[in-house]
């Protein structure tokens, strides 16, 4: 028999499948972190994807934590910013993106950020190992002001905490669920974990978010979780929208060897 619960609601109208406004396809990448291998395959797959599926106003959605913890931080804040010159990207800024720009200020940042993914970022603006690991913290934060371009710092600094799209809303970590959409907080927005996980009740729309890492894509009715770890996994996903259908875009590395898997979404 089937569930009726599920084709209709409380009330015995037809339920609908959340959807994005008409005539309009959006690519939603989780959290790169370094991983710009990744993000090179990914955007590859994506530019042959969207020009295979019809006309239609695409946009993409970089979901934060673009950068630490993966090797190439520098190399995946350039793409992303030479990626936006030539089509409609929406970056949003995620709990590393806010720590990185605090730590050219202030030094008990820094120190926390390097900790947490940061070390990694720096090396990948070009310092020599060997002199890293000679700087104090107060010399490493000089360093870090005349080693990082003044374009990267004005993309990030640029970086959007909320993106409204239909029946979904984009942003990195999640949403305080006792607070209506256009009343969060950022740093909620960037750094929410338990409170937003943990709620089983539904919002006003689908969230989908990154920052927490799941194995496989972690869906409720009420949120969408996109972040696969790729700087530990190797497996970098983008959620496709169109209309009321879903679709994924996977960018692998299996031991060096380099794929891309689409699939249908499993509702």
């Amino acid at each position: 028999m089937f569930n009726l619960a599920k084709l209709f609601g409380r009330r015995g109208e037809p339920t609908r499948r959340p959807s994005v406004p008409d005539g309009e396809r959006y690519y939603v990448i989780g959290d790169i972190h370094g991983r710009c291998d990744l993000l090179d395959q990914l955007i590859e797959a994506i530019e042959r994807d969207d020009a295979a599926s019809g006309a239609a106003d695409s946009t993409v959605i970089l979901l934060g934590d673009l950068i630490d913890r993966g090797p190439e931080s520098a190399r995946v804040v350039e793409t992303a910013r030479k990626w936006g010159k030539r089509r409609r990207v929406h970056c949003i800024a995620g709990n590393h993106e806010e720590m990185f720009l605090e730590s050219f200020t202030d030094r008990e940042m820094l120190r926390h950020f390097l900790k947490h993914g940061g070390r990694e970022t720096v090396l990948s603006y070009g310092i020599k190992r060997k002199r890293y690991n000679e700087l104090t913290m107060k010399e490493l934060q000089v360093e870090l002001n005349e080693l990082v371009p003044k374009k990267h710092r004005k993309f990030l600094e640029r970086m959007e905490n909320m993106v409204v799209a239909g029946d979904y809303v984009f942003v990195h970590a999640g949403i305080n669920p006792k607070r209506a959409i256009d009343d969060q907080k950022q740093s909620d927005l960037r750094w929410i974990r338990e409170r937003f996980l943990k709620h089983d009740e539904p919002f006003s729309h689908v969230i989908v978010h990154g920052h927490t890492i799941f194995e496989e894509i972690e869906h409720t009715d009420h949120r969408i979780g996109i972040d696969t770890g790729a700087f530990r996994t190797g497996n970098l996903t983008a959620l496709v929208l169109e209309g009321d259908t879903r679709r994924v875009i996977q960018a692998r590395d299996v031991n060096g060897d380099m794929t891309t898997v689409h699939s249908e979404f499993a509702w």
